[in-house]
Parts: structure tokens; C-alpha cells; sequence
């Protein structure tokens, strides 16, 4: 059975009380597990779209930061470049955005090139792909500390650890593929033609001139950008076809399943700021609930899985009701179990209490 160590976060903490606990868990991870760390291990991170507010600032990982450091373990924060339209979908802007958002403290890695077009091809032997196309920065390392913001998503439903993998380690290509059968279309009766869904468009897929609005099929990536921006919901996925062509789960699943084969991971969620969108999405977002606390696990299945139960027990219901086929998907390729014990750990010292849960 999977481990998942898990810290609750005081109800008035402060960034210093993140940084202390997630430094504190990776530590015992790391001393439970008997986990060697490699001589340079990245962290896996989001940057934050400009604009938004809620994601996780850097701030939350000197802990961690210091924590390499004594142990004489090299670092730098790693990202891809984004598909959508946002700041982030190039190199050089993405680079301006980590340094305004504060993320100075390690070099930063952008793992596919300028834009996007750096890439290594793992085959797998999946229902959706055959070759998925990750970003060839990821390639040399070893392992990853995979440092997630658990919140909800658009398309996804939820975004943790395997999102992390899924489209974080993936190139421009790569997320191209799974977003694929993912093609939004406009209700016109709602569309008051505001242009805020042109604004994040990157491959100019919307006509809003004619009397009827629409979204070019030809054009559109799928990145649900535009659902996101526009302020009249006007915008929806089109799930009938996401069962004629393939499940955007199913091919999140595989992405992530390519991403950690030949890696040996150390994967911490961060149950705050838990906001229905994205870190991606350029706007204020008001939490759907109070932070919940820091979870650390080397299954990125079960640490999904203990995230989203403890989010359920705390608000005494389904919250990111969407997307959870994902951890059957995920389980079924062998990348981890939905059946956990976790274990609760106060301040980074021993192990106080510990139950079992499954499904």
C-alpha cells in the first residue's frame, strides 16, 4: 500500500510556516523511505500566469531550498512553455514572468527551448499514443521534486501531481496531442462579442465579426483558454466529442505515465489557495475553501487520491467533482494505487498518528 505523509497548515499561517512544513516533510520522506537523493535534482514548478494571484510563490520552498542545500544536492527550478496565449508560451517572456513572480532564489530551466520546439519522444504502449513528445530539458535528470498546486482545472477537472506530469513535462507538441479532442465551441446567444476570448487566443482561432461567433476547428490547439477568459460563459467543451475521439483523461494519464518512466520522484502537494481554476488562468480567483495542508508521497496516484478525500471529508462533499477517471487510468497503467495510508506528521518530527484509507 502506497504512503502518503500528510502536515495540516495552522488556520493563520504565514508563507514561513509553509516553507518550515514542506521542508519538514520532504525530510521525512526522505528518512522513512530511505530515498537517495541524486547530486542535482530540479523542482518541478508553476511560475504563475501574469495576472493571477493564487498560485504558490516562491516563497513557500526555501525550506526545501535549504534542505537541498545541506544535503550538498544541486538545484534550479524547472518549467515547459505553455500552448495557450498567455506571457508564459515562450522562453524569454516566461523566464520575465518567473523573475517578476519572484522565483530568483535557483536558476531556472525552461525544458523546451524558445518556444516549445525541444522535445525527446517516449514510447509507450498506451490506448491514445504510441510516442508522446516530452521536453527534452527533462531528459538527463533523474528525479524531480514535483511541487504541485492542488486546485481545480478547466478541462481536467483537477490539478495536482499527475497534471504536473501529464502537461508540465510535456512539450508544445506533446500538448497539442492531448488537448486534441478537447475543442471548445460558442453558444452565440450568449456571446456578447467582448473580444476577451481573442485577447488569450494565440493561433487566432475566433471570429467574432460575423453575426454568428465561432471558434475555427482547424486552427484551435484546445488549450480552453478562451473558456477561461470569457467573462459571459459563453464558451463550453464540446464532451460529446471527447467520447468519439478519445478521453482528454486518458490521454493526460498516458502523458503522465511517460513523463515519470526511468525517474524516481518525490511528489509534495499543497492543499491552499484551492481556487476552481487554474494558476494558468491571467486572474484574481477567490478560494473555494480554507487551505487544507501539505501532502508528500513518491506515488503520484495515491497523493492525488489523499488530496482529494481530504478536501471531501473537510467540506462534506464531492468539490472537484470532474476528472476523476484519472486516478483509475493512471492506476491501470501502474503508475501507482489509489489505496494509501496516511500518515500524519506535525512539525517534521516522528510519525504521531496513522490510518489506513482506500476507496
Amino acid at each position: 500500500m502506497a504512503k502518503v505523509y500528510f502536515s495540516p497548515l495552522s488556520e493563520r499561517h504565514d508563507a514561513s510556516e509553509v516553507s518550515a512544513t514542506a521542508a519538514k516533510l520532504l525530510g521525512h520522506i526522505v528518512t522513512q523511505e530511505g530515498l537517495r537523493l541524486r547530486d542535482k535534482v530540479p523542482l518541478k514548478v508553476h511560475f504563475g500566469e501574469n495576472g493571477n494571484q493564487t498560485f504558490l510563490g516562491p516563497e513557500n520552498y526555501t525550506g526545501i531550498i535549504d534542505f537541498l542545500k545541506e544535503k550538498q544536492v544541486e538545484s534550479c527550478y524547472i518549467e515547459s512553455n505553455v500552448l495557450y496565449g498567455g506571457r508564459r508560451n515562450n522562453r524569454t517572456n516566461h523566464l520575465l514572468t518567473a523573475r517578476e513572480h519572484g522565483f530568483t532564489q535557483l536558476p531556472v530551466e525552461i525544458a523546451d527551448g524558445e518556444v516549445g520546439q525541444d522535445y525527446y519522444i517516449q514510447e509507450i504502449e498506451g490506448s491514445q499514443f504510441k510516442k508522446c513528445y516530452l521536453a527534452s530539458g527533462f531528459q538527463p535528470y533523474e528525479q524531480f521534486i514535483v511541487l504541485a498546486h492542488f486546485k481545480g482545472h478547466t478541462l481536467a477537472g483537477f490539478g495536482g501531481a499527475l497534471k504536473q506530469l501529464a502537461m508540465g513535462f510535456a512539450s508544445r507538441g506533446g500538448k497539442m496531442a492531448q488537448h486534441q479532442s478537447a475543442k471548445p465551441f460558442i453558444i452565440p446567444f450568449l456571446c456578447r462579442k467582448c473580444g476577451a476570448c481573442r485577447k488569450v487566443c494565440a493561433v487566432d482561432a475566433i471570429n467574432l465579426q460575423t453575426w454568428w461567433p465561432r471558434i475555427d476547428r482547424q486552427k484551435c490547439v484546445g488549450c480552453a483558454a478562451c473558456t477561461a477568459a470569457c467573462p459571459h460563459h459563453a464558451i463550453h467543451t464540446n464532451y460529446l466529442r471527447f467520447l468519439m475521439l478519445g478521453s482528454f483523461t486518458a490521454r493526460l494519464a498516458e502523458y503522465a505515465y511517460a513523463a515519470q518512466i526511468g525517474k524516481q520522484n518525490i511528489y509534495l502537494n499543497f492543499a491552499m489557495n484551492l481556487t476552481a481554476g487554474c494558476d494558468c488562468e491571467g486572474r484574481k480567483m477567490k478560494p473555494l475553501l480554507p487551505d487544507i495542508g501539505i501532502f508528500a508521497s513518491t506515488d503520484p496516484v495515491a497523493i492525488d487520491k489523499a488530496c482529494l478525500d481530504k478536501i471531501d471529508d473537510a467540506t462534506g462533499k464531492t468539490v472537484f467533482r470532474r476528472g476523476r477517471e484519472l486516478l483509475d487510468f493512471t492506476e491501470k497503467l501502474g503508475m501507482g494505487s489509489q489505496q494509501y495510508q496516511l500518515e500524519l506528521v506535525e512539525a517534521g518530527v516522528k510519525m504521531l498518528r496513522a490510518d489506513a484509507r482506500s476507496e
